[in-house]
């Protein structure tokens, strides 16, 4: 069997180039059950600002407490439990944690996920298709991408689709490995989408915007209380958007929906139960991307427009998700919570794909070679968690402690359409760049039966936080996590039990300064097979972290500098193609990652807010140095705001992401794609033209600047200058 024409297995739902198969099924497996959840991580970053607003004073921003003391002790008390699950500030917790707002991401106009998490320290956004996207941490793949805290793992990484962020109050990341809080992964981190939830006070917001490429965008957020006493409330989100691109004839629209209400139950019971609904549409769109090599060896150079797609192309999906949970105070120390998350994924896609075994002739820009596939999939996805929390006396002091049951399971269908793989989708391509309607589309047989995936997870952890003296601090836990995977055409059922420690130390040099040192390790199943068409055992991550934080600016600004080791034991390392089988086959390998990191996040002054990062790290394994040469050794992030203090309603600020230079091989041809150290630089005004109503301009990439925006997987040029205008009505 040719390897670029595969037969419709499980393996087999794109091309099978490196590191390209299998991603979307994965993908849609975890990220439906890592949608699902309790509310693990949901404010700790919000309790710090509480605490430097109530220092400086500030109580012009602050939300109106409600007259019954037991919304603002029950529903109202909602706490983050960081990479531990307990209750713990982010400057208590011996790992390193970033945090996006909700007001970042609507100052710089963040209105997707893949933009949000472009403004985190130590991430890199790999945006490789205009509809695929891997984020990377510490040089691997984040595999875990959860919201409100719980989930099952995404094993090959990849995120399909670009989400909307309105609906989430901040976005949290956690590096490094984390058992703890996610049962299995690897040793890269944690994405957790916060979402919002009803607040005490009748409030909402409607915002009108438009950008450059057409793109027309309508978002409203209302929460109000429904009784007098503000014993039940509740919060409706909706967005609306519609945009062309800079990307020849490609185009989209996505439309999001999320309601939710809690309540109190009696005196010492909490109930929430909400639902979201998103449906991205896109036409005309990348399945790929460019290729930037000549057969000469020489590196080809495109226009930013350029595209591969042809007309007919199309990706659709719908995602749904439902929750509800329920929290109990047990006693005044002690609080139960359980949940139970549904999500359900539907995608709709016919693609064109674009390759070279080659390299492109230097002169006629042929070379090009098509490749054709229409499916349709869909997933559902149950998941539900019991956690108990709370304080105990031990040694004359008090103590913290979490235990915690979960369960989570779903089932994916893969269907596929087979068509004539002889027909001039299948053949060689006219130069390059070509027009959309040089190939016409495929006759597609009625859909079949690909695969059929089931997931089960279980796990049973618990961790306590111990003051062995008023300065020293350790943190131990354990999760045992219990995983199967069985299903048609997927290859032997898999099952295994593992268990993952967490330890930690704190030392408070001073009132303002701590120290921590950390151990985590985290085991992830891995779907590559060796040459005898095994399965690889489970990658085992290891993460190794030293640190300082430190409190500036009267507890403003905090500051974290991070000496870590990340390592990946085991590792499925691509290898070759057995033309026998017809599949690709891996070898296990160790990878690891060592590093720092330097985070300084806060106010500088009552009316400026920063947020500065910087990651450089080095990466060995079976390569040596040039292990993963598409992760850029060096990253700093920014975004810089303030309002001018002799005229308040105005305010502006600048951000932006550098990274250094980095390379890979395209498949197939063995040849070297290079990119340089760039920056993009990215900047707002916004004006109160009222005390409600708020005028904001964007501009993205500044000064123009032309990237390839992704190494990881040979991506396309990312976005030139554009601008936007929105309004914003407070009520």
């Amino acid at each position: 069997m040719h390897p670029l024409r595969p037969s419709h297995s499980a393996h087999c739902r794109r091309p099978n180039f490196r590191r390209l198969v299998d991603g979307r099924r994965y993908f849609a497996i975890a990220i439906a059950l890592a949608y699902q959840s309790g509310t693990a991580l949901a404010a700790a970053q919000e309790t710090q600002t509480q605490e430097v607003q109530a220092q400086e004073g500030q109580t012009t921003d602050a939300p109106k407490v409600l007259e019954p003391v037991l919304v603002v002790a029950q529903r109202a008390d909602r706490v983050s439990s960081g990479a531990t699950n307990l209750n713990l500030a982010i400057k208590e917790t011996p790992q390193s944690i970033s945090v996006v707002s909700a007001e970042q991401m609507q100052q710089f106009g963040a209105d997707s996920l893949n933009d949000a998490l472009r403004l985190a320290t130590g991430i890199q956004v790999e945006e490789w298709e205009t509809n695929r996207t891997n984020y990377l941490s510490r040089g691997f793949e984040i595999k875990n991408t959860q919201i409100d805290g719980v989930g099952l793992p995404n094993d090959w990484g990849i995120v399909t689709g670009a989400m909307d962020s309105f609906g989430y109050e901040k976005l949290e990341v956690i590096r490094g490995a984390n058992g703890l809080l996610t049962g299995v992964g690897n040793s890269s981190g944690t994405i957790n989408y916060v979402r919002k939830r009803p607040t005490n006070q009748a409030q909402g917001v409607v915002g009108v915007s438009y950008s450059s490429w057409n793109d027309r965008r309508v978002e409203a957020d209302y929460s109000t209380p429904f009784t007098s006493d503000g014993r039940w409330a509740g919060r409706v989100v909706a967005v609306r958007e519609d945009a062309d691109s800079y990307l020849r004839d490609y185009d989209t629209d996505r439309s999001f929906v999320y309601g939710v209400v809690d309540g109190q139950i009696g005196d010492n019971g909490t109930l929430t139960f909400g639902y979201s609904w998103q449906k991205a549409d896109s036409d005309q769109n990348m399945w790929g991307a460019l290729t930037f090599n000549n057969s000469d060896g020489s590196q080809a150079e495109w226009g930013r427009s350029a595209s591969t797609t042809q007309d007919w192309t199309y990706w659709n999906t719908i995602t749904k998700a439902g929750f509800v949970e329920y929290t109990h105070r047990l006693s005044a120390n002690w609080r139960l919570k359980a949940s139970y998350n549904y999500r359900g994924n539907d995608s709709d896609d016919q693609l064109f794909f674009a390759y070279t075994l080659t390299g492109l002739d230097p002169v006629t820009h042929e070379g090009l070679v098509g490749f054709a596939y229409k499916g349709v999939d869909g997933v559902d996805s149950h998941l539900g968690d019991i956690t108990i929390n709370g304080g105990y006396e031990l040694f004359g002091r008090k103590q913290e402690a979490m235990f915690g049951l979960s369960l989570a399971m779903s089932t994916q269908n893969y269907w596929y359409h087979p068509t004539d793989t002889s027909g001039p989708a299948f053949g060689a391509l006219p130069a390059f760049p070509y027009d959309g309607n040089v190939v016409a589309e495929p006759v597609w047989d009625a859909r079949t039966l690909d695969s059929r995936t089931n997931q089960h997870l279980k796990r049973a952890y618990g961790a306590t936080r111990v003051s062995l003296t008023e300065r020293l601090k350790a943190v131990v836990g354990i999760n045992w996590a219990g995983y199967k995977r069985d299903g048609e055409n997927v290859g032997e059922a898999f099952s295994q039990n593992k268990a993952s420690p967490y330890a930690g130390l704190t030392f408070d040099f001073t009132e303002k300064i701590l120290g921590y040192v950390s151990y985590s390790d985290i085991y992830q199943p891995q779907d590559q097979n060796d040459i005898t068409g095994e399965y690889l055992a489970p990658t085992k991550g290891v993460n190794y972290e030293a640190g300082v934080k430190a409190e500036w600016l009267n507890k403003r600004l905090l500051t974290t500098l991070a000496w870590f080791s990340a390592k990946q034991e085991g590792l499925a390392s691509y290898v070759g193609y057995d033309f026998d089988s017809g599949r690709y086959y891996y070898e296990a390998v160790d990878v690891e990652s060592t590093g720092f990191e330097f985070e300084a996040t806060g106010k500088l002054d009552r009316n400026t807010n920063l947020v500065f990062g910087f990651t450089h790290l080095q990466i060995d394994g079976a390569d040596g140095s040039a292990t993963f040469p598409w992760v850029p050794r060096s990253t700093a992030n920014l975004t810089l705001s303030t309002r001018l203090p002799s005229y308040n309603p105005l305010s502006f600020g600048i951000g932006g992401r550098w990274q250094s230079k980095t390379y890979a091989e395209e498949s197939y041809t063995a040849m070297v794609v290079r990119q340089s150290s760039y920056a993009v630089v990215n900047t707002f005004a916004a004006w109160d033209v009222r005390p409600n109503l708020t005028l904001r301009a964007n501009i993205g990439n500044l000064t123009d600047e032309k990237y390839i925006n992704s190494m990881y997987q040979i991506g396309y040029y990312g976005a030139p200058r554009n601008y936007s205008l929105g309004l914003d009505w407070r009520f």
